[in-house]
């Protein structure tokens, strides 16, 4: 089944725009990779032609910068000096217990957050970057 097929069996309203890919991969990359010089950006090999070039998303896998993780009930905090072995899977490993279930990672500047709940499997997980 088409992914749109599986929303609107679920009664969601959906609407598909066709041609609009270009613009809306060009206003993520503003908005998510703007702090990358056009240096940077083929350095990760964002831009370009060549192997693997071209995907959005190397702009989270190639030298993540340091990050905080810290608990709701917990004085622990750790810092990551390169989060990029840190996986989606590591952070869903973590307990769900009360304690350290509720696990929130943030960037050095606290420009963004991302929270993984310890009712994961109904709230969240959360993202959100801070609006200037």
């Amino acid at each position: 089944m088409e992914f749109l097929d599986v929303l609107r069996k679920k009664n969601m309203k959906v609407r598909k725009f066709q041609k609009w890919g270009v613009y809306f991969r060009k206003r993520w990359e503003n908005n998510f990779a703007n702090h990358l010089s056009d240096e940077e950006k083929e350095d990760i090999f964002l831009y370009g032609d060549k192997y693997v070039c071209g995907y959005l998303w190397h702009i989270f896998s190639y030298e993540k910068k340091e990050c905080y993780i810290f608990y709701q009930h917990c004085d622990e905090i750790l810092l990551i000096k390169d989060a990029s072995l840190l996986h989606m899977d590591d952070i869903l490993c973590e307990t769900d217990d009360a304690y350290k279930g509720d696990i929130y990672i943030v960037d050095k500047d606290f420009t963004w957050t991302f929270v993984k709940t310890h009712e994961h499997r109904w709230c969240g997980p959360y993202f959100t970057k801070k609006c200037w």
